[in-house]
């Protein structure tokens, strides 16, 4: 497995267009992405953590008046994005470094965060912290529980791991955030364990 999450990028550098075609432009996780854009002050600006090609994320919210800035570690991913949401900030960097110095109206990290090991996504919570405005919501997806698994990308190991859900909870409250809404395994997007998070009102910004 350490092998496995050591080659994420360079698996999805060298996939970049396979993924893409299977991952399709019809969001699955339209209603998500819908109640994660009722929580947003109109015109804010989002982030998205782990953006890959921009659609149909990225381009949705950026339709909806938001400017969207993506971050992938792929240029590749980061190439298509710029073609796929025009306008759009799109920057190369692993979000394990992210120090933008900027804070956002909302946050995601859909399929992005669960293929971080389990330390690397503890230590993501305080970047989401200093990312995130007053009230912005944070959507991510993670794993049903406690572990790690492989899956594939064009044959090749895809590797996943998971926190257990008290310690997410535990996390985002240590880091100003409020569960909204967690649904493991949702039958209604693909079974993705999703988490609907918001920043308590009056953090420092």
């Amino acid at each position: 497995m350490p092998d496995a999450a050591d080659d994420v990028v360079d698996l999805y550098r060298r996939h970049a267009s396979a993924w893409v075609a299977a991952r399709g432009t019809t969001p699955g996780e339209r209603a998500w992405i819908a109640r994660f854009a009722s929580l947003l002050g109109a015109g804010a600006p989002v982030l998205d953590i782990g953006c890959g090609s921009g659609k149909p994320i990225a381009g949705s919210l950026a339709e909806q008046g938001h400017p969207v800035t993506g971050i992938d570690s792929s240029p590749e991913m980061v190439a298509m994005f710029r073609t796929n949401v025009p306008g759009a900030t799109a920057i190369v960097t692993d979000m394990r470094s992210l120090r933008l110095g900027t804070r956002f109206g909302g946050l995601i990290a859909w399929d992005s965060l669960f293929h971080l090991r389990p330390d690397e996504q503890r230590l993501m919570f305080p970047v989401f912290r200093d990312h995130a405005e007053p009230n912005a919501p944070l959507l991510f997806t993670a794993g049903p529980s406690s572990g790690e698994a492989i899956g594939n990308l064009e044959g090749e190991p895809l590797y996943h791991s998971s926190l257990d859900a008290s310690e997410y909870r535990l996390l985002l409250d240590h880091n100003g955030f409020a569960v909204v809404a967690h649904v493991d395994e949702d039958p209604d997007c693909g079974s993705h364990t999703i988490w609907l998070a918001r920043r308590y009102p009056g953090q420092p910004s």
